[in-house]
């Protein structure tokens, strides 16, 4: 399910000056969950906040690494050795990854299993058949939904250990994995950071002293309508989910990557769907789950976890939560 979530940053100075006490700095970096990182400081001189970036940077690296499924790294037990292990033994890994699969879980009941990481084998097909052009044979999807039950992947918390026991299952943690880096990498930093990792973004405080928020940009999936939205955060996650990005054409019929685990084709409801609220790990799940669902449940799941949400459909219509409108600066 892993997806490209896009905001566009509209930085401070677009919208007024900066006194040199308030300077803001921006790092950007290539290498980090196959996505563009951008970290935006203001408050700090440029050493402080090139100390804090490198820090920030070098933490999506380990989380890069371990929670990678395409490739291995020298003395790393990550989740491609996890899955390379399926019906063969259990792995012992690092915390994280124990800590990130326990959420995991926690995303799976919370959403009826709409989002499951444990849906490796279908997005598999999906991966190889957009690389190829051409569409997933309609008989392997069905068998592969076989091999798609979390209950089958087991993680041993005293021992630090995860195994799963179906040898043709495997685990495909993008719709989580991003936000989940990028929340627990904002809780060791200081306030006035904003952190945003392929679209998930992150504040950690105002982008002054007084509290001024961050403008976020929420892009039109029309390039040439700018944005939905401007939204003004000083705190907490902002993540879209949308169609428009990663997708390939085959017959003239546009198919996206956000595959429901129900159809195992992807969904239709909607262009986009963004999510704020505090933690970019369950904005992140929230995102992907707002997506594959129709209104009405999906404004439910938003309020019994406390998120804001803008929904748009095919037509172009948008709907949202009230707290979303409230937050809407243009």
């Amino acid at each position: 399910m892993k997806r490209c979530l896009i905001l566009l940053l509209l930085l401070a100075f677009i919208l007024g000056g900066c006194t040199a006490r308030q300077k803001q700095h921006t790092v950007t970096y290539l290498d980090l969950f196959d996505t563009v990182t951008t970290v935006v400081g203001a408050g700090f001189t440029e050493a402080e906040f090139q100390n804090h970036a490198a820090a920030i940077r070098d933490d999506l690296q380990t989380y890069h690494q371990l929670f990678d499924i395409y490739r291995d790294y020298a003395g790393l037990n990550n989740l491609k050795t996890v899955n390379d292990q399926a019906g063969i033994a259990p792995v012992k890994v690092e915390p994280a990854i124990i800590e990130l699969l326990l959420e995991c879980r926690e995303y799976y009941d919370l959403t009826d299993g709409r989002v499951n990481v444990a849906m490796g084998s279908v997005l598999k097909l999906w991966h190889t058949a957009r690389e190829q052009n051409r569409l997933p044979d309609a008989d392997a999807l069905t068998r592969a939904a076989e091999h798609i039950s979390f209950e089958t992947v087991i993680i041993d918390e005293a021992a630090s250990t995860v195994y799963i026991s179906d040898p043709e299952q495997s685990l495909d943690v993008g719709a989580i994995a991003k936000g989940w880096a990028v929340q627990r990498v904002a809780e060791t930093v200081p306030a006035g950071m904003l952190i945003s990792v392929g679209g998930n973004v992150v504040a950690t405080g105002g982008k002054d002293t007084d509290g001024t928020p961050w403008v976020i940009g929420i892009q039109n999936p029309d390039h040439s309508s700018g944005y939905l939205h401007t939204i003004g955060i000083t705190e907490g996650a902002v993540v879209t989910s949308g169609d428009y990005q990663r997708y390939f054409e085959v017959d003239g019929q546009r198919y996206h990557h956000i595959i429901d685990p129900e159809t195992r084709m992807p969904a239709t409801y909607w262009r986009s769907v963004t999510v704020v609220c505090p933690d970019s790990g369950l904005a992140d799940a929230l995102s992907t789950a707002l997506f594959l669902l129709p209104l009405e449940k999906g404004m439910a799941l938003a309020e019994r976890c406390g998120a804001q949400a803008l929904w748009l459909d095919g037509e172009g219509d948008t709907f949202m939560t009230d707290g979303f409108r409230e937050m809407i600066q243009q």
